[in-house]
C-alpha cells in the first residue's frame, strides 16, 4: 500500500487565491505559489532573494488544451521575475511558482541542474506545452549533490500537482487491475471499461488511474466531430487530432495513438463520440451491463458496508 504524505500549506495572506507556500517535513525545500498579480508581493518575500527555480505558467494563447509553461533559473529569483514582468513574449503567464530551499545551500549549479531536469521530465510528461527550447547543459556535480537533487526533484513532483501544477506527472498510462482494499469481493479498483457503438462500431477501452480516465491506445474514435462545431468538446477533439493523439484509421474511423488521460468519463465518452455524452452511463464494465455509474456506487457501497462493520 502506497504510504500517506503530509505536506504543510499555509496561505500567507489568508485567501486561497493569494500566496500560497508549501513544504514537506525533513525536506528543505521551500515552494512558492502566486497570481502574477500579486508579483509585487511575492518579490518581496525573503525565498525571492534566494537562489533557485522558478516556473511561469498560464493559458496557451493559441487555444490549445494544455497549459503554456516557462522554466527558469537565477541567483535572484524576484530580480529575474521583475525583469521577465517586461518581457512581452511572457504575455501567457497568469500563475508563478518559486522553489528554493529553507537551508539556503541551493547553489547556481544545484540551479542550472534542477533547470535542466525540470525541463526534461515536463517535455517527456508533454501534459504543457513549453515555452522553453531544449534542456540546457548543467554543470558536473558530485555524486552526492546529484543524489541530493534527484530526491530534490522527487519531492517537487508530489508538492507541485497538489498547488495545481501538473507537469512534472508522469504521462498517461494506464495501470492493471488491483484488489481493492475496500472489500476482497468487491470488483477492482482500476478495472476495464469498454465503450462500443453498434451504429458507428466503435470499440474504446479506459482504465481509471491515478484520478484520470485514461482511454487505451488504440481505442477508436468517430473521424469527426458530428455535433454541431464548438458544443461539448469540440475544442479538446479538434486538438487532438491536430497533436497526433487521434489519428487515422483504417476502417474509416480515428485510434488513439497513445494513452491519453481524460478528467472524467464524459470527456472521454464525448471526444470519442463526437458530440456530447454521458459518459458514466456509456462506459461500462467490459464483459457485463453495468455502467461506470453503477460500479462506482457499488464501490461507495462496499466501502460504507466496511466502516459499519468496523
Amino acid at each position: 500500500m502506497t504510504k500517506g504524505r503530509s505536506i504543510r500549506l499555509f496561505l500567507a495572506d489568508g485567501t486561497p487565491g493569494g500566496i500560497i507556500t508549501a513544504e514537506i517535513m525533513n525536506w528543505t525545500g521551500h515552494v512558492i505559489v502566486a497570481p502574477r498579480s500579486r508579483l509585487a508581493d511575492l518579490i518581496q518575500r525573503p525565498e525571492a532573494g534566494r537562489t533557485g527555480v522558478y516556473i511561469l505558467t498560464g493559458a496557451d494563447p493559441e487555444g490549445d488544451y494544455k497549459p503554456l509553461a516557462y522554466i527558469g533559473e537565477t541567483d535572484n529569483v524576484g530580480k529575474r521575475l521583475a525583469q521577465h514582468n517586461k518581457d512581452e513574449s511572457k504575455e501567457f503567464w497568469e500563475q508563478t511558482c518559486i522553489v528554493t530551499s529553507k537551508d539556503q545551500n541551493l547553489t547556481k549549479a544545484h540551479a542550472r541542474y534542477l533547470e535542466s531536469r525540470l525541463i526534461a521530465i515536463a517535455t517527456e510528461a508533454a501534459r504543457t506545452r513549453l515555452e522553453n527550447g531544449t534542456a540546457p547543459d548543467f554543470g558536473l556535480l558530485p555524486e552526492a549533490d546529484l543524489s541530493d537533487m534527484e530526491f530534490f526533484i522527487d519531492q517537487l513532483r508530489v508538492v507541485l500537482p497538489v498547488l495545481g501544477l501538473d507537469f512534472l506527472k508522469e504521462p498517461a498510462k494506464a495501470m492493471p487491475a488491483k484488489p481493492s482494499v475496500a472489500s476482497e469481493t468487491s470488483t477492482c479498483e482500476t478495472p476495464l471499461f469498454e465503450l462500443f457503438t453498434k451504429k458507428y462500431s466503435i470499440r474504446a477501452e479506459a482504465r481509471e488511474t491515478n484520478g484520470e480516465f485514461i482511454v487505451l491506445a488504440g481505442s477508436q474514435a468517430q473521424d469527426s466531430w458530428i455535433a454541431a462545431p464548438g458544443m461539448g468538446y469540440y475544442n479538446l477533439f479538434r486538438q487532438l487530432v491536430d497533436n497526433g493523439v487521434l489519428v487515422p484509421d483504417q476502417t474509416g474511423h480515428r485510434r488513439f495513438g497513445q494513452d491519453f488521460g481524460f478528467k472524467s468519463p464524459s470527456a472521454a465518452s464525448a471526444t470519442i463520440l463526437g458530440r456530447p455524452d454521458n459518459g458514466r452511463t456509456s462506459w461500462r464494465l467490459k464483459g457485463t451491463d453495468k455502467t461506470y455509474a453503477q460500479w462506482q456506487e457499488d464501490q461507495v457501497a462496499a466501502a460504507t458496508l466496511l466502516e459499519s462493520e468496523e
